[in-house]
């Protein structure tokens, strides 16, 4: 990965800006925002459209040019307006070239009658890096997506269908990249028969290119000096409407069936921040939600621990672990700014937000503690934007942490900390989420499309969809038991803290970690013990946190010296983190495991059969688990992920991604490299 392109901007006398890399005016001189009602609104019905929109209904809009995120706020605006309460608003938004944070700002800032919406916009919009990433707004009845590079990687990896599209790249003439026959090919890919299109060119080459693909395109009159522009929708025929065969019928989404929103009820079992998250994602797109949590309290398993910590563990080698993360992060990152009680721009209550000593972005500190770890840092520093992360000497470390550290290390300063069981309270905040606490769910069956889950003899709810977020118990159901999932005891130490201790002002890391203080207590961990089965805490990890504790830094033992500590009276917090085989999380629809071998079975004669058979799905029954250690940064945005695959929405994710997460990957290699 590497560093954004930050649009390049100058400003004419006006105050508007212009893009230096194409010389080229982001918006009309004469007024941006009647523009964009103009070609964008008013040429694609959307105050029509979103007036006859069904409550639960979401409309999608795709565009091609983020700029300043004009189009976006008036279409949210016109959305508002016109559509009704329980509808949502999806819009997903290529820009190679984002604006920076105060650039953004300055360029609102010209239209204060829309400065209700920018100020949100403008609170979500940080952490935005390469790749997708997917924003919040209005308590999740508004969704966008930025799609960050290049407008046709972008597209070929955008899995979903658009309702309306909004063509405003730079001048055709002077940004060719954006207007072109592949591109052209894309927006036709993700289209339906009702998807209209509009945008500010008359081109000729560019009305001809979307005609060829499906496109029934006509010039209209234009905003103000500009004498045409183009508008039309998509109407395929016989040679652009052939359809095309499905690659990975084992990937493809389950058959949806809309459902009237008085119907709309979900069962998630498991209320950690995996099953929290995937509760309040639906329940923003109007779904009432049953949580069923074993335990008497909601996080009381991997996600009960005093401060859990947002570290990156990222690669140099793009994989695919370090891109789920990367995204993760972002929309982890804009999560805790929304639901924070700082925020001017909700209307929840105080009681359902996090609190200034909830979370703290104080950064965090790896130590490079050994050669074979400084040069995977340096690795590191070379491939990621100094945003994310940068290299420090042993002197800068020692300024940035507060206390003395023999050791430089990467500098990760957008990350720090979080009170987990915080998190996943505001997360189950929710008037359509009903807590079932201290009741096991043991099995589960299906009858005339309802799923019922049920506790020994006892039936405790029934829904038409069910959620298994119960990390490494999710293997306990018969309909999953095929999953591979592992469980790894971990434990963390609360450390007293001293005066001189207090002085810590960002998370140190290394094989172990310590965090700033949080109500006068540190946390320090953490241990993998894979021998344990306990889940009470033991003497014997924290004496081995607190050896990992004087790894960090013999200054550590000036401060926790073994003698003063008597660990007898140390409290810690001890849980299974759940884990796949690939470490990447399972995210989306369960399949019948013997049906799905039996189906596809001759791929293990030869992996390259182009199967077009439909996959056999347990219909209504997905899974967001084996999160490991990483589940605060990934485990909302694949909740998020999750309901998409539930409501039939583009994926917030890459669909590469989205697939290597997908819990069919298991059976899959089962098959291909025919093993038992």
């Amino acid at each position: 990965m590497t560093a954004i392109d930050h649009a390049q901007l100058n400003w004419d006398a006006q105050g508007q800006p212009l893009s230096s890399q194409f010389d080229d005016v982001y918006f009309s001189r004469a007024s941006g925002l009647a523009e964009a009602q103009h070609v964008f609104l008013y040429h694609n019905q959307l105050a029509e459209r979103f007036a006859a929109l069904e409550n639960g209904a979401t409309f999608v809009i795709g565009e091609t040019g983020f700029g300043t995120g004009l189009n976006f706020l008036c279409a949210w605006q016109c959305f508002n307006q016109h559509a009704p309460a329980g509808a949502r608003l999806q819009f997903i938004s290529v820009e190679k070239y984002p604006l920076q944070y105060r650039d953004l700002a300055q360029a609102l800032a010209l239209w204060p009658e829309l400065s209700e919406l920018s100020e949100q916009l403008l609170q979500q919009y940080l952490a935005i890096h390469s790749g997708f990433q997917h924003i919040q707004l209005d308590h999740g009845r508004i969704s966008l997506t930025l799609l960050i590079g290049d407008a046709l990687d972008m597209l070929q990896q955008l899995d979903g269908k658009i309702n309306a599209w909004f063509l405003d790249g730079f001048a055709p003439a002077k940004n060719p990249e954006m207007w072109n026959e592949p591109v052209f090919a894309q927006l036709a890919r993700l289209a339906t028969h009702r998807t209209t299109l509009a945008t500010f060119t008359s081109a000729g080459f560019v009305r001809r290119g979307l005609i060829a693909v499906g496109f029934a395109m006509q010039r209209v009159p234009g905003y103000g000096h500009k004498r045409e522009m183009l508008a039309g929708s998509f109407q395929p025929t016989e040679q652009t409407d052939k359809p095309s065969k499905v690659s990975a019928p084992w990937f493809a989404r389950p058959k949806h069936i809309p459902l009237a929103a008085e119907h709309r009820h979900a069962i998630v079992i498991g209320a950690g921040i995996a099953g929290c998250a995937s509760a309040a994602s639906l329940a923003a797109r109007g779904w009432r939600v049953t949580l069923i949590e074993q335990h008497d309290k909601i996080a009381q398993e991997a996600s009960g621990n005093a401060q859990g910590i947002l570290y990156l563990k990222l690669s140099a080698h793009a994989t695919a672990l370090s891109r789920f993360i990367l995204s993760g992060f972002g929309y982890t990152r804009r999560l805790l700014a929304a639901r924070s009680v700082e925020s001017s721009n909700t209307s929840a209550t105080a009681s359902a937000m996090l609190s200034p000593n909830d979370w703290a972005i104080c950064g965090i500190l790896q130590l490079a503690f050994n050669q074979k770890e400084q040069q995977r840092q340096d690795s590191l520093a070379a491939h990621f934007p100094e945003s994310i992360l940068h290299a420090v000497s042993a002197e800068q470390a020692s300024q940035l942490a507060g206390i003395e550290l023999q050791q430089g290390g990467l500098f990760y300063p957008e990350t720090g900390w979080i009170h987990p069981p915080a998190l996943c309270q505001v997360l189950s905040q929710h008037p359509l989420i009903t807590l079932k606490s201290a009741q096991q769910a043991m099995s589960l069956s299906q009858d005339n499309q309802q799923w019922q889950v049920h506790a020994d003899n006892a039936l405790i709810a029934t829904a038409s969809i069910v959620v298994l977020c119960n990390a490494a118990n999710v293997a306990q159901f018969a309909q999953s038991q095929h999953l591979p999932l592992s469980r790894v005891r971990g434990q963390t130490t609360q450390l007293p803290a001293t005066k001189a201790s207090q002085a810590i002002s960002c998370v140190i890391c290394a094989n172990g970690y310590i965090s700033p203080a949080r109500d006068h207590t540190h946390t320090i961990g953490a241990s993998f013990n894979f021998g344990e089965d306990s889940q009470e805490a033991t003497l014997a990890e924290h004496r081995s946190n607190l050896v990992l504790l004087h790894e960090l830094a013999p200054s550590f033992k000036l401060h926790y010296a073994p003698e003063t500590i008597d660990i007898a009276t140390l409290k810690g917090h001890a849980a299974f983190r759940c884990t796949s085989i690939d470490y990447l999380p399972l995210v989306g629809p369960v399949a019948d495991y013997d049906a799905f071998m039996q189906t596809y079975a001759d791929l293990r004669k030869d992996a390259r059969l182009p199967l077009q058979h439909s996959c056999p799905w347990h219909n209504g029954l997905y899974v967001n688990s084996a999160h490991g250690s990483r589940g605060l940064l990934s485990a909302p945005l694949a909740a998020e992920l999750l309901s998409a695959w539930i409501c039939a929405e583009p994926l917030p994710l890459p669909l590469d991604l989205a697939q290597q997460c997908h819990p069919n990957r298991f059976a899959l290699r089962t098959l291909i490299r025919n093993q038992p």
